[in-house]
């Protein structure tokens, strides 16, 4: 389940989690604590996370907080945070960010799509999938860019590149799916 570990607390008030959100640094935060500490800051820019300090660009509240929806104050937090994802999930970020968003995107990813209870929308489901066999096939096949025959370890490169770009393409559709459940229009 989408939920923060039982043990933990929340980093900016130290209690129990109310409407939990997950950042895409894959820290927990009450969803009402982290939306004050974005608006104590600039409103102009994602917040940083308060443990990482690596900029929040997308929100992802918990199974629990999307069900619990008709609650006023959960209702008011979910707001809040499509707001936030509307404004700040949207953006084209830098390749380093990307590459620290895998582990986050990568494993949400793959628990939804080892989870029968969860909606996956086919075209993406496919998408990945295709991706995914497409460059396992050049990774083994013996036809490379960089031989690994001629130049060895250095040859492994090329192979490693595709893996890169597989990952970080499929990272990619599912942070549009993301982005469209929790905040895009």
């Amino acid at each position: 389940m989408n939920a923060p570990p039982e043990n933990e607390v929340c980093s900016i008030c130290h209690g129990h989690f109310n409407a939990p959100c997950q950042s895409n640094c894959s820290h927990w935060f009450c969803g009402n604590c982290i939306m004050l500490v974005w608006r104590h800051g600039s409103t102009l820019r994602p917040c940083k996370c308060p443990l990482c300090r690596r900029p929040i660009s997308l929100l992802v509240p918990s199974e629990e907080t999307v069900r619990s929806r008709n609650d006023a104050t959960v209702s008011e937090v979910l707001h809040d945070v499509e707001t936030y994802n509307r404004v700040f999930g949207g953006q084209s970020s830098g390749l380093i960010q990307r590459m620290q968003d895998l582990p986050f995107l990568l494993r949400r990813l793959l628990r939804e799509m080892m989870d029968p209870q969860r909606t996956l929308p086919l075209v993406i489901r496919a998408r990945v999938y295709i991706a995914l066999i497409l460059s396992a096939i050049y990774i083994i096949s013996p036809i490379d860019i960089i031989p690994e025959g001629v130049l060895g370890v250095i040859g492994l490169l090329d192979d490693l590149l595709i893996a890169l770009i597989c990952f970080l393409h499929v990272a990619a559709l599912y942070r549009s799916v993301l982005y469209s459940r929790h905040g895009g229009s």
